[in-house]
């Protein structure tokens, strides 16, 4: 018997097979032109590369490199990466033989009304307390003729890959996070010294007024018109400082420091926006790691609709003990304490309650619900990419439009000044020339830094950079 179970393993191997739906990725009607009527074509970019070098900033350089090696959240996910990694052998270990090694002693009492009930009139009842000694290997083997072992290794490597698909867009995220809060840094840091250009204009403008005063000829509200507005721009400083402190902050914890001992210099200047190459094709999106983790999550689901399926076949196995066993320790070593169990098995559910179908359910609504999120996935990475290029040429155009609005500002000052200064108009007409000058270079300031955050947005949203 055991020979012929041995000839039909081979038959049985090779008519084994994977149930359930091969995977294949859903068809999607994706653009061939962006929204302002760039072209779109094939293209097969490798993972997201360095693209913040494109700013040519060794300090932000520097930071994320350092937020890539010590950010505590990025660790979090590599250990994620590793333990579904461990999980791939985990599940693949159901393809192999499993053998064990048992060494037992037991005290067994006998239930003497039980046994002597069982013997023959006048046989005097045996010794009913005993202690059995063992020795033994344990065997099994499932034949995986359904593929569920497959399907859950298919599985667990599509877990793995979707671990590191998500560690790749957190790194992505990580890297546009530290780029937005430097800009945005050293934007303040830029707007903070306008405000103290004008804190020094104010500052001598005050002193002026009150000679002035002095000598008769201002009044009174010129001199607190002039106080009002040096204070204001006070306010201005300190609310900018407070901000950029809060950014500087945020910085560090990216970067795996504590804010106390953090410190990011100050620097006025800011780089110019890298220019994007003019035809950014769709399927730049697939370089998303974000949807290449909802692809193979999808994948994942999917092969547990195998798993599931299989469950409804007859699970075949081979398994067996063999090894010593002896009641009490004499001979225990002898040839003639071995014992041998070996033979096939088939176990086929018949009634389960509707657990199978249940979890076979379960397992298509899951793969439904990660086919939801990946076609989500691909309609924010569109609105991401569309967003960001009317951000950089809407802030491109306001850029533009505000260094005219200061030039005419400033003029404006200047004129305001002479016409005060021959008695032809109030000291009103200065300050208000000189708010005006002061936010239209805040404004600028800002939009200077706006329009590098739209461009880290778009690396970002196309995945990162370019060769």
């Amino acid at each position: 018997m055991t020979s012929k179970t041995l000839l039909c393993l081979p038959a049985l191997l090779l008519a084994s097979c994977s149930v359930g739906p091969n995977f294949a990725l859903p068809d999607l009607a994706l653009p061939s032109k962006w929204k302002n009527g760039k072209t779109a074509s094939v293209s097969d970019l490798p993972m997201p590369g360095e693209w913040w070098r494109l700013y040519g900033s060794s300090d932000l350089n520097r930071l994320v490199d350092q937020a890539m090696s010590s950010n505590q959240d990025l660790r979090g996910a590599l250990a994620r990466v590793e333990t579904a990694r461990a999980l791939i052998g985990v599940q693949a270990s159901e393809w192999f033989p499993q053998l064990s090694f048992k060494d037992g002693m037991n005290y067994e009492r006998l239930s003497a009304t039980a046994f002597g009930a069982n013997l023959p009139p006048g046989i005097a009842l045996p010794s009913i307390q005993r202690r059995r000694f063992q020795n033994l290997f344990e065997f099994g083997w499932e034949l995986d003729l359904w593929g569920r072992v497959r399907r859950g290794v298919e599985g667990a490597k599509a877990s793995e890959a979707a671990a590191a698909e998500t560690l790749a867009a957190q790194r992505l995220s990580l890297a546009s996070e530290v780029a937005r809060l430097y800009f945005l840094a050293h934007s303040m840091d830029k707007q903070i010294g306008v405000v103290n250009e004008t804190l020094e204009w104010r500052q001598e403008a005050m002193k002026l007024q009150e000679s002035r005063f002095k000598g008769g000829l201002a009044n009174e509200m010129d001199v607190s018109r002039a106080k009002t507005e040096l204070e204001l721009a006070r306010n201005d400083l300190a609310s900018l400082e407070r901000q950029r402190g809060n950014a500087e902050n945020a910085l560090a914890v990216l970067c795996g420091q504590l804010p106390s001992t953090f410190k990011l210099s100050h620097n006025a200047a800011l780089p110019s926006p890298p220019r994007v190459p003019g035809g950014l094709p769709s399927t730049l999106l697939q370089r998303r790691p974000d949807i290449r983790a909802a692809e193979q999550k999808m994948r994942e689901a999917n092969a547990q609709i195998g798993v599931a399926k299989a469950s409804f076949f007859p699970a075949f196995k081979i398994g067996g003990t063999g090894g010593l066993e002896s009641i009490g320790t004499v001979d225990f070593y002898d040839a003639k304490s071995r014992t041998l169990t070996i033979g096939p098995s088939m176990t086929l559910p018949i009634f389960q309650g509707g657990r199978l179908k249940a979890n076979l359910a379960a397992s298509k609504a899951r793969y439904e619900e990660s086919l939801a999120t990946y076609r989500q996935s691909i309609l924010t990475a569109i609105r991401e990419v569309e967003d960001s290029m009317l951000d950089s040429q809407g802030y491109a155009r306001q850029s533009a439009a505000l260094n005219d609005a200061i030039k005419a500002a400033q003029e404006t000052q200047r004129l305001a000044e002479l016409r005060y200064q021959k008695g032809l108009a109030s000291y009103f007409e200065v300050v208000d020339a000189n708010r005006t000058v002061l936010n239209a270079k805040l404004l600028a300031a800002q939009i200077d830094g706006q329009r590098l955050v739209a461009s880290v947005a778009m690396l970002k949203a196309l995945g990162g950079g370019w060769k």
